[in-house]
């Protein structure tokens, strides 16, 4: 308990830090929500500083931070300034289409990087071995963007067995309807995070196999399965949970590319049109979120390794 204590007293001010420097870069960022009403000549000036003192962009800097601080604390994020919506309804609308994403993906990394590790750290089959470790380099070099358009081509356009985008056809939306659509963009968002898997337990399993707790187990006749997943896989199991469970975070902030390529109606749609539209509330609750998230994981993964490893205690 005092850990998780000190954790969130540690995660406040960095939180806020975190806000204060977003805030800062997106209001320095050029244009702003009114830059389509500046290139337009029938909008007179006195129109565009109405609105600018209506939306509270003529106060300092400051002072528009404080004010928008003081809302997060009473729990008002404040209005959309694209269709003037609540902006925790916009998120709550979106979170689950990215939730849904998010999970698939990590469970593919999952199912793909553990036996895969297993095999390329036995180094048998070695051919196997191979594929699977020059596969994972592949999966780290690869652009998201071109892995997801790269994929539309070949099952989508080509082959024609998945949806190119979107999260349901239109009229359906049965579960096999919206399974298919979540195929690949699970997969490819999966696929980075698999392939960084797949090096990091490798490494851990090929540090833990010389360890004399390994070689006792070999010495008392055990198989050299039951060795590998009974006893190397649990020792190396600790560090690896630590790291996928940070890497977990960066999902939410990872979909947004895959939510784009894909017209995915997630998070990350909506934070990519918050940009194109300068939706400061949008763009801030959102920025808000994923470093909750990750912050959330950080102390989540801390909890893991002191319960897995009593060394870490």
């Amino acid at each position: 308990m005092s850990l998780v204590l000190r954790r969130i007293g540690h995660a406040l001010p960095l939180l806020v830090a975190v806000s204060g420097l977003a805030f800062a870069l997106i209001h320095a960022a050029p244009g702003g929500p009114l830059e389509l009403y500046l290139s337009n000549p029938n909008v007179r000036p006195e129109d565009i500083a109405r609105l600018r003192s209506a939306l509270g962009l003529d106060r300092p800097l400051p002072e528009q931070y404080l004010r928008w601080l003081s809302g997060v604390a009473r729990g008002e994020w404040g209005y959309s300034l694209m269709d003037g919506r609540p902006v925790l309804q916009r998120i709550t609308e979106r979170l689950p289409a990215t939730l849904e994403l998010v999970l698939a993906a990590l469970g593919l990394s999952l199912a793909a990087a553990v036996p895969a590790a297993v095999v390329s750290a036995r180094g048998r089959p070695r051919w196997l071995a191979r594929v699977l470790q020059g596969a994972a380099v592949a999966g780290i070099s690869l652009p998201v963007f071109w892995l997801g358009l790269a994929l539309q081509l070949v099952f989508a356009v080509w082959l024609g067995w998945l949806p190119a985008a979107g999260r349901a056809s239109l009229g359906d939306g049965g579960l096999g309807d919206r399974l298919q659509h979540l195929v690949l963009p699970a997969v490819v968002l999966a696929a980075v995070h698999a392939a960084a898997w797949i090096r990091y337990l490798r490494s851990s399993l090929a540090d833990v196999l010389p360890l004399a707790c390994v070689r006792a187990a070999r010495a008392r006749g055990l198989s050299p399965r039951r060795v590998l997943w009974g006893h190397a896989l649990r020792t190396a199991w600790g560090p690896f949970v630590t790291v996928a469970m940070l890497d977990a975070a960066l999902l939410l902030s990872g979909a947004v590319v895959t939510e784009s390529v894909f017209a995915w109606p997630g998070l990350g749609t909506l934070f990519t049109d918050a940009i194109a539209r300068r939706d400061y509330p949008v763009l801030m609750a959102f920025l808000m979120l994923a470093a909750a998230v990750v912050v959330v994981a950080n102390l989540l993964a801390d909890l893991v390794q002191a319960r897995l490893d009593p060394r870490s205690r």
